[in-house]
């Protein structure tokens, strides 16, 4: 009894800790949206950008374009991804709103916002450079704590799940596209460059954050729950594990090592799973520089 009421607390603390972080990672992503990009009509890839580039068009909020999209999209992750997937970033979704139009509220309020950060001149260079680490630092807080933004993260997601294409891939080929639309809009060339800047920059921010969620890891667990965190493995990651019989080199007890590897971003989700079922276990891991099979990239050499 006391096991699984131990159990189902540091389940609720992580959920609690998960809700936390998405809500202050939104509030980091949307101060870079506007503070920066939105007043220099600056966009970038995704979701956001393409209801950035409604809003510079239209006038219609980027965030009533972001809640109707992916109110769509949301219906797919809970049908293909499970509900824990959807239910963070259904949250993620909802404090990115409310944080766009209250930041858009206050600089509207206070125009030389973007000027008294940056100094007379608000070069639109260095806006979108710290629009776009801004960004990356608060969509790395929601990865890591399990979550997404909705937009092509779920599209990404779900094609990943069914084909052997890189999620990054996916979203490379689209945030492209949408950058080079804003040219229709401003008729700039220049704004274009902006946008691909920001990706950039975007990307290795949050590489940085969350030290390269393409990266995989190998997890050697000693453990007396084998069989117990084999299932749980499984049915929470869907990967596979190897068993290795070992002994205990002073005590010459028989146990079971498993041994298994995980995509970069599954490592919290990992860790906490080990915690959970068998607190009193080893554990190491370390990166993996090529993971290649089934769940993981497919050998073209």
């Amino acid at each position: 009894m006391h096991s699984k009421l131990k159990i189902s607390l540091n389940q609720v603390f992580d959920f609690i800790k998960d809700m936390v972080f998405i809500n202050l990672g939104m509030a980091v992503y949307s101060l870079g949206w506007a503070v920066f990009m939105l007043p220099n009509h600056i966009t970038t890839g995704g979701g956001a950008g393409v209801s950035a580039i409604i809003q510079y068009a239209t006038g219609f909020p980027m965030q009533y374009t972001l809640l109707m999209v992916n109110a769509v999209l949301l219906l797919l992750a809970w049908w293909q991804l499970g509900g824990k997937f959807t239910l963070k970033t259904l949250y993620a979704v909802l404090s990115l709103s409310f944080y766009l139009g209250l930041g858009q509220r206050i600089v509207a309020m206070d125009p030389t916002l973007t000027a008294g950060v940056l100094g007379p001149g608000n070069d639109v260079g260095i806006s979108c450079i710290l629009g776009a680490v801004l960004n990356g630092i608060g969509i790395g807080m929601v990865f890591l704590s399990g979550g997404c933004t909705g937009g092509w993260d779920i599209i990404a997601a779900v094609i990943n799940k069914h084909k052997n294409i890189s999620i990054g891939r996916v979203l490379l080929y689209l945030d492209l596209v949408v950058i080079g639309s804003c040219y229709f809009i401003f008729h700039n060339w220049q704004m274009v460059v902006y946008g691909y800047v920001t990706l950039v920059v975007y990307t290795f921010a949050v590489d940085v954050m969350i030290n390269s969620s393409k990266q995989d890891i190998q997890f050697t667990i000693y453990t007396k729950e084998s069989e117990k965190l084999v299932k749980f493995i499984r049915s929470k990651t869907g990967h596979t594990c190897t068993l290795l019989y070992g002994e205990g080199g002073y005590t010459h007890d028989q146990m079971k090592v498993v041994v298994t590897i995980v995509h970069k971003s599954e490592q919290v989700e990992l860790l906490r799973l080990i915690r959970d079922t068998d607190p009193a276990s080893f554990v190491t891991f370390h990166r993996v520089e090529g993971a290649f099979g089934l769940g993981f990239n497919t050998i073209k050499a």
